[in-house]
C-alpha cells in the first residue's frame, strides 16, 4: 500500500483529495495546523489507512519526523492561506504559510534521504488579469495582483529554483477557482447558497462582470492524482475546466436551482452591489491543452452538474449545523 502525505488535509481541496485517495486505496498521512478554515467534519469518522497530525508545515523538525516515521512517496502541498480579502487586510500571515511554509518543506524534502515527489497545489490568480478571449499558458510571466497570489508566486517560483538547483522532485499545478463539498463560507459559491437558504441579500464586488473559470473540486483532484502519476518533473501544469462565467451569472445560476426546488419560497431574492475590493483582478482564464492532450486528463463533472451536487451538499449540512 503506497503511503501519501497531504498537507492541510482538513480544508476544502486537500479533505476532497484525501476521500479520492482513500477509496483508491493509499495510506493517506494528513498533517494540517488547524486554521479557522479546517474541520474535522470534513474527513470521515474511524476513517481507515489514515493518520492525522496536527502539524504546521512551518514546523520542520514535525514535518521530517513524519517523513522518516512513515516514508511517503509523494506529497501533495495543499496548505494555504487562499482568502485574498484576508490577505488584502492581513498579508503576514500568507507570507508566513504560503511562502516561508513551503520554504521548509522544500528544505525537508531536500535533506531527507530518499526521493519524495512534490505535487504543489498553486493557482490561475499568479498570472493576474488576463484579456477577454486570452487564456494563461504555463510559459505566460506571472504577474500577480494581491498579497495571496504574490505569495503563491512566490512559493511557486521558489519550488522552480529548487528543482534546478536541487533535483527536487515537484511538479507544480495552477487550478482555476474550486467549488464543491467542504469549502468555507467565506468563498463566494459558498456563501451565495448560505446567503439565499437564509433568505439574505447577496453581496456581490463591483458590477458583478468579474469573470472566473470554475471546475468542480472532484475533478481537480482526480487531475492532481492524474499529475502525480503521469506528469513530468519540473514542469507546470494548468488545471482548468472551460466553464466561465461572471459572478452575476454564477448567482443566477444557483438562484435558477433554488428556484426549481421551490419557486415561492425563492422568488424575492435580492443581489447587493458593494464596493469593490483593491486590485480585483477583472478575468482570469487557463490554457489546459497541456494536461489534456499530454496527460489524457478531461473534467467530468460539468458545471450545472457540480452546481445541483453542492448545493445539495451544503443544504444537508447546514441542517446539521456542519459549520459550527
Amino acid at each position: 500500500m503506497k503511503t501519501i502525505l497531504v498537507t492541510g488535509g482538513l480544508g476544502f481541496i486537500g479533505s476532497n483529495l484525501i476521500k479520492i485517495l482513500n477509496k483508491k486505496n493509499y495510506f493517506v498521512i494528513n498533517i494540517d495546523k488547524v486554521s479557522y478554515a479546517s474541520n474535522f467534519n470534513n474527513i470521515l469518522h474511524n476513517i481507515k489507512n489514515y493518520k492525522f497530525y496536527k502539524i504546521d508545515i512551518n514546523n520542520k523538525i514535525l514535518v521530517q519526523k513524519i517523513l522518516y516515521k512513515y516514508n511517503p512517496s509523494i506529497i501533495f502541498n495543499v496548505a494555504a492561506e487562499t482568502h485574498v480579502d484576508r490577505s488584502i487586510v492581513s498579508p503576514k500571515e500568507f507570507i508566513k504559510s504560503n511562502i516561508v511554509g513551503v520554504f521548509n518543506l522544500l528544505e525537508v524534502i531536500r535533506f531527507y534521504k530518499k526521493k519524495i515527489k512534490l505535487i504543489h497545489v498553486s493557482t490561475d490568480e499568479v498570472y493576474g488579469d488576463v484579456k477577454n478571449k486570452l487564456n494563461s499558458k504555463e510559459s505566460d510571466a506571472y504577474n500577480p495582483s494581491s498579497p495571496y497570489a504574490a505569495s503563491k508566486a512566490s512559493s511557486d517560483l521558489l519550488i522552480k529554483s529548487y528543482v534546478r538547483t536541487y533535483k527536487v522532485p515537484a511538479i507544480i499545478t495552477n487550478c482555476c477557482n474550486n467549488f464543491g463539498p467542504n469549502q468555507y463560507l467565506e468563498k463566494l459559491i459558498p456563501k451565495i447558497i448560505y446567503k439565499i437558504i437564509n433568505k439574505k441579500p447577496i453581496p456581490i464586488y463591483g458590477n458583478g462582470k468579474n469573470i472566473r473559470e470554475w471546475i468542480y473540486v472532484e475533478d481537480h483532484c482526480n487531475a492532481l492524482i492524474k499529475i502525480s502519476k503521469s506528469g513530468k518533473i519540473g514542469e507546470t501544469y494548468n488545471i482548468g475546466s472551460g466553464y466561465i462565467f461572471n459572478n452575476i451569472q454564477i448567482v443566477k445560476k444557483i438562484i435558477s436551482v433554488f428556484k426549481k426546488k421551490n419557486p415561492f419560497l425563492y422568488n424575492s431574492i435580492k443581489i447587493n452591489l458593494v464596493k469593490d475590493r483593491p486590485g480585483h483582478d477583472f478575468r482570469y482564464c487557463l490554457n489546459s491543452s497541456k494536461i489534456k492532450n499530454k496527460l489524457k486528463w478531461k473534467c467530468d463533472i460539468n458545471f450545472d452538474q457540480g452546481i445541483k451536487k453542492t448545493i445539495n451538499w451544503y443544504e444537508k449540512k447546514f441542517a446539521e449545523n456542519y459549520f459550527k
